[in-house]
């Protein structure tokens, strides 16, 4: 059989403050003509489908208006999409019996049953080859919140009790399938020596625990379609762990990653290739700097003139080194690319000072720093030591309630989101 994976839409993402629904839309064009020239038995989408917990109304309407789209083109497909750290479990899951008859599969929350068994039904989805007949099962976990493995649940801590859920569904899945059908898993997790964005990707659990081993997935599973981690990888070397990575760059730091989809084919239970299919960047993005202001003036005033419309013009950052502040700097960047094809969403200023050796600091908003680091920042300056374990776990638990309250729905979900 064959899959399509991709994960890290981000659905309603802004840029600096600029929407990229135009991005997005080219995005999901490009998949769909995919999905029609290729003809896969499976779209799996493995989390962070939206930007935020509460996404805007746009953005929902581009998932749902793909998700008829696709349907209407392969009627047999089966998709399966779970929640990432960014999504709203409840909301990913509301409109699920709606969806089935589409032959998507929501999955937002893992969930127990009496004497604390997982609910490993609602887990396990058939997927079927051209043929109509069930070829493979996927594993759907989608980002585990602590509360969801912790206490109760297993009696265990965070990644002790990841660990038992893994054991319970791959054990339920093992004894589920028939000969000759494959074990597929899909997960949004932070593997354990993956390569992070650090402009764009936030640790999922505070205190720097959430690292998971390859060991979670055994030689069972034919494939494991990972979500979180945006640049395209394969897990512990292995071509069978893989991290498809984001369509599109979430940050400036993401400009030359391959944004790709992955195209996945298997021979009964065994996996036979990995494809990449790079995406087509609807929109490039320019970095400019680290350079002194003249440099920068220069390699500005060298862009080429617009003649393109507006929502295809590039998005530009410029990051500039002084020796001391300039009160015009925007001015003078302005006029720089006045009439260039370029869309300026971000200026960073530097300072270099002599203190023995040059030092350069930059100068962060809050933007580019994670609740935890500002957290650290303020309790470093206040006590004169960076806090300790305990008090990184009770902040975690003060900000998963905070953004529960502020954007999940109150019906029985465990936690919020930590981005």
């Amino acid at each position: 059989m064959r899959l399509i994976h991709t994960s890290d839409w981000h659905l309603g993402q802004t840029l600096h403050g600029q929407e990229r629904d135009h991005e997005h839309a080219q995005f999901l064009g490009w998949l769909l003509d995919q999905l029609a020239t290729l003809q896969p038995d499976a779209l799996l989408i493995a989390g962070d489908i939206f930007d935020t917990v509460n996404p805007p109304l746009k953005a929902q309407e581009r998932l749902y208006d793909f998700i008829v789209s696709a349907h209407g083109k392969l009627p047999r497909l089966d998709i399966v999409m779970i929640a990432g750290n960014h999504d709203s479990g409840g909301r990913i899951e509301l409109p699920a019996p709606l969806m089935r008859r589409l032959n998507t599969h929501a999955i937002g929350r893992i969930s127990w049953v009496a004497d604390g068994q997982l609910d490993h039904q609602r887990l396990l989805l058939p997927l079927h080859n051209a043929s109509g007949e069930v070829a493979a099962w996927c594993l759907a976990l989608p980002f585990l919140r602590p509360a969801e493995v912790t206490g109760l649940a297993t009696g265990e801590d965070y990644l002790s009790g990841i660990g038992q859920v893994h054991q319970r569904l791959v054990s339920a899945a093992e004894a589920l399938r028939q000969p000759g059908q494959a074990l597929i898993a899909m997960s949004h997790a932070h593997m354990a020596g993956g390569a992070v964005s650090e402009e764009s990707e936030r640790n999922i659990v505070i205190g720097h625990a959430e690292a998971l081993p390859a060991s979670l997935f055994p030689a069972s599973i034919a494939y494991v379609a990972l979500g979180h981690l945006h640049k395209p990888q394969r897990v512990a070397g292995q071509e069978r762990i893989r991290y498809s990575g984001s369509p599109l760059p979430l940050s400036f730091a993401e400009v030359n990653y391959p944004h790709q989809v992955l195209l996945v084919e298997l021979d009964g239970e065994r996996l036979e290739k990995v494809e990449s299919l790079p995406v087509p960047r609807a929109v490039e993005m320019i970095r400019i700097g680290r350079a002194s202001l003249s440099e920068v003036i220069t390699q500005l005033e060298a862009l080429p003139v617009a003649d393109l419309f507006a929502e295809h013009l590039p998005w530009l950052e410029v990051r500039v080194q002084l020796d001391e502040p300039v009160p015009d700097l925007r001015q003078r960047i302005e006029s720089a690319i006045s009439g260039k094809a370029c869309r300026l969403v971000r200026i960073t200023s530097e300072y270099a000072g002599k203190r023995g050796e040059t030092e350069t600091e930059a100068l962060l908003g809050l933007d580019q720093i994670t609740p935890e680091e500002l957290f650290i920042r303020a309790w470093t300056e206040r006590f004169g030591n960076p806090p300790d374990t305990q008090a990184l776990e009770d902040f975690a638990s003060l900000l998963q309630g905070v953004e529960l309250s502020a954007g999940e729905p109150a019906e029985g979900l465990a936690a919020g989101k930590v981005q």
